[in-house]
This record gives C-alpha cells, sequence and structure tokens, in this order.
C-alpha cells in the first residue's frame, strides 16, 4: 500500500507544478480538477471517506465547472474585442 500512496503522492505533486507552470488556461483547469480527483483517492486511502466526496464535490465538480464558465465568458469576451 506505500508504494501506491507514494505514486499517488508524485501524481499530485506533478499535477500541482504543472497547474503552476502551464501556459493554457483550459489545460490548467484540467489539471486542477485532476489533482482534486488524486487528493480525493488519497482521502480514501488515508480513511476519511468525507473528506473524500467532498474534495471530489467542491474540488473537482464545483470549481472546475466555475473554471469552464469562466473560461467561455473571457473566450467570449475576447472574441468581441477583436470584431
Amino acid at each position: 500500500m506505500k508504494v501506491v500512496e507514494i505514486i499517488l503522492l508524485l501524481f499530485l505533486m506533478a499535477c500541482s507544478l504543472s497547474v503552476f507552470l502551464c501556459r493554457n488556461l483550459l489545460v490548467a483547469a484540467i489539471l486542477f480538477m485532476a489533482n482534486s480527483l488524486i487528493m480525493s483517492i488519497i482521502w480514501v486511502i488515508l480513511q476519511s471517506p468525507d473528506l473524500a466526496v467532498t474534495e471530489a464535490a467542491v474540488g473537482a465538480g464545483v470549481t472546475g465547472i466555475l473554471l469552464f464558465i469562466t473560461l467561455y465568458k473571457v473566450n467570449g469576451l475576447r472574441g468581441e474585442d477583436s470584431e
């Protein structure tokens, strides 16, 4: 089980660093959602299912939807400015 935990922690660090360094906002939003999903898996392994469900619902679900709506609005505003 320790190997799985170490692999998940490495993936979590890679996702976090990738979100920070990514220039493409869509890819950064997807990586942020992946970061939340990996964190919720870690919470399940740590035997805390309430935190896992909260992390998955808020971190990946609600925040992901808000990020995608924001990206849609920003791209829509850019399209109006360029015309």
